[in-house]
């Protein structure tokens, strides 16, 4: 800030209200020049402020950004080395991820947010966006077909690196057929799912949305043995021994817990054992594929606002899984609904060996019973009285004395060696 002589300038040298004789030619020159240091230091102080206020404006900027840094870094975003990532998607992770500790760049990507928001796209960090032409090649010219639900078709697709991976992509194929709710739901799913990171969860590596020819896709983990309901109920599947199915309840048990531990809540809305898959090592990996709830996408979506009542409905059906994990029988079937069969045992009309699955084998009857309790207390049928997921994984590890670690899948011992040494370069 310039600072103004004193020699030059006196309070009473410019006061315009004070009469005095009209002043000589030499006065009125060295009134000139004590008068124009005024003049100069309104200018002065204008640009003074002028560079104040541009100051703050930056170091609030900068402030905000550092905010978003550290929020960001804390926000659970699904990271390569966690999930067994490699190849090309992986590199899409590491060189995706946009926050890095720079104020250039925290102001570019405030903006980028700001531009985002106004167009109603909520895109986290971390999610890397994927081309369709990627995708195709992956999956074979989009021919290897592996499912389908109401809302999307699924492939299984092999990236060059030798990982498998599962696009689930809409089957809208017309822009004009995709409306703004369409592109809502689907963006807050995106937003939703990739929140959830967790070992025992089919997490969400990516998403593909071009517009010639139109696509809309979602690219996950790939459990390459079925479906839980596979393994429990089709005959030609590989049946499932008792520690095994201890695993499974007991990885679901704890990826449910950590979806409803989040700051917002995640609930799979198609959650029954048609929807678990298993990895290689027949760890439980819980997915939620479905674009939305219905085929028309108006229903609300995993990106709005959770209520209890969707928490205590899943505490119910995973007692409902539970059971079928227990009893080997289908959910509905000639005798009713699964629950009303198995009131039965909880009646006392029925015997512990007639309501286990005849098809496990010998297993320890007081972790049976204990387990089948559990159950019980998941399914009653006043909402207000069924525990919490995490009182129903912690009962679960009480009986079954399996840490988080025992229920998640182990990743190839080559591919964790790559991920972890690039995890540290990075």
């Amino acid at each position: 800030m310039p600072r103004q002589s004193t020699s030059q300038y006196h309070p009473t040298a410019a006061s315009p209200h004070l009469d005095r004789p009209r002043p000589t030619p030499k006065q009125d020159e060295h009134d000139r020049s004590v008068q124009t240091p005024v003049h100069s230091s309104h200018k002065h102080s204008w640009t003074t402020y002028g560079v104040v206020a541009v100051g703050i404006a930056v170091f609030i900027l900068v402030s905000a950004a550092s905010v978003l840094c550290f929020r960001a870094k804390k926000m659970g975003t699904v990271r390569p080395w966690a999930t067994g990532l490699s190849g090309q998607l992986q590199k899409a992770f590491v060189t995706g991820m946009p926050f890095r500790f720079s104020p250039y760049l925290c102001i570019y990507h405030i903006w980028e947010t700001i531009v985002t928001l106004h167009h109603n796209i909520i895109i986290l960090p971390g999610v890397p966006s994927l081309k369709r032409s990627e995708l195709e090649t992956a999956c074979e010219d989009f021919s290897n077909i592996i499912g389908s639900t109401s809302s999307c078709m699924l492939y299984k697709g092999t990236l060059s690196s030798g990982v498998e991976i599962a696009v689930a992509s809409s089957l809208v194929t017309s822009a004009k057929d995709w409306s703004k709710e369409n592109e809502s739901q689907y963006r807050k799913k995106i937003t939703s799912l990739s929140k959830v990171s967790h070992k025992n969860f089919m997490n969400l590596l990516g998403y593909c949305e071009e517009e010639h020819p139109f696509t809309r896709a979602m690219v996950f983990e790939y459990a390459p043995n079925g479906t839980l309901f596979e393994h429990l109920h089709i005959r030609e599947a590989e049946k499932l021994d008792w520690m095994t199915r201890l695993r499974v309840s007991m990885g679901i048990a704890y990826c449910l817990e950590h979806m409803h531990q989040l700051k917002t809540p995640v609930v799979p809305r198609n959650f029954d054992s048609t929807t678990i898959y298993l990895t290689d090592d027949f760890a439980a990996k819980v997915s939620d594929l479905e674009f939305w709830n219905d085929a028309k996408g108006h229903s609300s979506t995993n990106g709005d606002l959770t209520s209890s009542s969707d928490l205590e409905n899943i505490v119910r059906k995973y007692g409902i899984v539970l059971l079928e994990i227990l009893t080997g029988r289908v959910p509905y079937s000639e005798d009713g609904p699964l629950e009303h069969w198995a009131s039965r045992y909880f009646n006392g009309e029925m015997r512990l060996e007639e309501l286990i699955d005849p098809g496990i084998g010998s297993f320890p009857e007081d972790a049976a019973r204990a387990l089948c309790e559990v159950a019980r207390s998941c399914i009653d049928p006043d909402p207000k009285k069924r525990p919490q997921m995490a009182e129903v994984a912690a009962r679960m590890r009480e009986i079954t004395a399996l840490g988080p670690d025992g229920a998640t899948p182990k990743v190839s011992p080559l591919w964790w060696a790559e991920l972890e040494i690039m995890s540290s370069e990075s």
